[in-house]
């Protein structure tokens, strides 16, 4: 069985982490992965403290394996959710969006692993000097927000910078993505939009049907001209967005108010007009609606058999 050294620093089986994502990655769906022998995150998202308490007591009682809660370091609510952390004993922390040294070392105190998502070999750098036990590479073919380096130049170059684990993140959904990745250097991976179409996740179906109908060249990346690009699946919210994103006229005031809530409106609601449907450049790989365990161990299955044969594909 396939088996590295974030296995060993997490405590799961497998070296595959379900990712972070607003309003999808909850208690049910972080369980299950958990449950199938990778590592489940609730997302924090912008959510106040009351609501991450809330979802992780209920994953607790969903699963006894180790999982975790993603912090998004851009939230109102970031303070609070960090010290609710500690207090709930949380057994690992992701972050996005920021630098997280201000709250690691508390939750190092506290015995939480924590794994930075990183853009870039300077951040790397930083969070493993700071005391993080491993870091997510991701690149920006994926969903959400995301960075400007591509999967396949950032992780060997993050691989080399640090002696902690890397996990890679960014355009992977079956195993021969999570393959390519441990020949980059990585020791395991993060997969967000394969895990949309889990029987477990409780996006609308809507946003299911979006995933799995998409083509190679359905998600566009907007919100450049705000700093915080962000890649979804084409729909008449993305089209209007960027077209006021090249208008001089719009304010970037207009532009943020414009995108407030969309995410919600495509998760929660189905709203095919006026939802944002995050997703990665590899949409177009995710087929139909399996369970989590299936999903998991699928992937695994692909990448034991490709790397045991990998000598057979060449002379």
């Amino acid at each position: 069985m396939l088996r590295s050294r974030v296995c060993d620093a997490i405590g799961i089986r497998y070296p595959i982490f379900q990712g972070g994502m607003a309003w999808v990655s909850d208690a049910k769906l972080a369980a299950a992965v958990s449950n199938a022998g990778g590592l489940g995150i609730i997302s924090a998202m912008n959510a106040d403290e009351h609501y991450v308490r809330d979802q992780i007591r209920l994953c607790r009682e969903l699963t006894d394996a180790p999982f975790g809660v993603n912090i998004m370091l851009m939230s109102p609510h970031v303070a609070a959710v960090a010290q609710l952390v500690v207090e709930e004993k949380v057994p690992v922390v992701t972050t996005g969006a920021g630098l997280p040294g201000k709250y690691m070392p508390a939750w190092i105190e506290a015995g939480i692993k924590v794994v930075p998502v990183v853009p870039s070999v300077a951040i790397a750098r930083r969070v493993a000097r700071e005391g993080a036990v491993a870091v997510i590479a991701e690149g920006t073919e994926s969903g959400g927000h995301i960075g400007e380096l591509t999967t396949m130049a950032l992780v060997p170059q993050v691989a080399d910078a640090v002696q902690i684990p890397v996990l890679a993140a960014g355009g992977i959904a079956d195993g021969r993505g999570m393959a390519a990745a441990f020949m980059l250097g990585a020791e395991g991976v993060q997969c967000g939009t394969r895990f949309l179409s889990a029987c477990e996740c409780g996006i609308h179906e809507n946003y299911k049907q979006k995933v799995i109908g998409a083509r190679d060249i359905d998600t566009q990346v907007t919100g450049r001209r705000l700093g915080h690009p962000v890649r979804a699946l084409r729909n008449p919210f993305v089209n209007r967005f960027a077209e006021m994103e090249r208008d001089p006229s719009v304010t970037e005031e207009q532009l943020a108010a414009f995108g407030t809530g969309a995410v919600r409106k495509a998760a929660v609601e189905g709203d095919v007009q006026n939802g944002s449907f995050l997703a990665g450049q590899i949409a177009a790989l995710v087929k139909k609606e399996q369970p989590a365990r299936e999903i998991v161990e699928e992937m695994m299955g692909e990448c034991e058999a490709l790397l045991n044969h990998s000598a057979d594909r060449v002379r």
